[in-house]
């Protein structure tokens, strides 16, 4: 994936209801290696990697991405945001040149259930839109992450298809703000 081209980055942070969004800061580092250590996290994504693994490869600072946003719940990272660009080789249809940009989010285990990554997932999307008007955006989860199809309902995200990879049934899904309920 590449970034998102001429917007530009870092935007002022993101304040919602509860959360933050912002870059990524060297306070980060912890909850990131505890992040992709998680089992739980992990299972939708391929898996997890050895916390061991991580304390080696997970720089001190984070390096500068633009379209990742940190998850910040009273000053504490607790998931992550990012929306790139999908290259050619990942042709979903929505756009003839595949350049539409795509919705990833991780959340630790302990922030799953109250409704943060619909809230930031939703803050997001509302900067991206703000950011390129009438761009779509779209969004690829396994069918088995119950959790994951009802957060892009939720979101406003309608199907496009369904294909096999990784070895289970993924599903995409496209959210057009032309298409959203007023």
């Amino acid at each position: 994936m590449t970034g998102l081209g001429h917007i530009a980055w870092p935007p002022a942070p993101i304040k919602t209801e509860r959360l933050v969004l912002r870059e990524p800061e060297a306070r980060d580092r912890a909850a990131l290696i505890e992040l992709f250590a998680s089992p739980e996290v992990g299972t939708y994504i391929g898996g997890h990697r050895s916390r061991d693994e991580l304390e080696r490869t997970v720089p001190e600072a984070p390096r500068r991405r633009p379209g990742l946003f940190v998850t910040d719940l009273d000053g504490a990272m607790i998931g992550m945001i990012e929306l790139n660009r999908r290259d050619a080789e990942h042709r979903s249809q929505v756009r003839p040149d595949a350049g539409e940009a795509e919705l990833g989010y991780l959340f630790l285990p302990e922030a799953w259930g109250h409704g943060y990554a619909a809230e930031a997932c939703t803050a997001a999307l509302d900067w991206f839109t703000g950011a390129l008007p009438g761009e779509p955006v779209v969004l690829i989860t396994q069918t088995a992450n119950s959790r994951s199809m009802r957060l892009a309902a939720k979101l406003g995200f309608t199907e496009v298809q369904r294909y096999e990879e990784y070895g289970a049934e993924q599903w995409l899904g496209v959210r057009s703000p032309d298409t959203l309920p007023a």
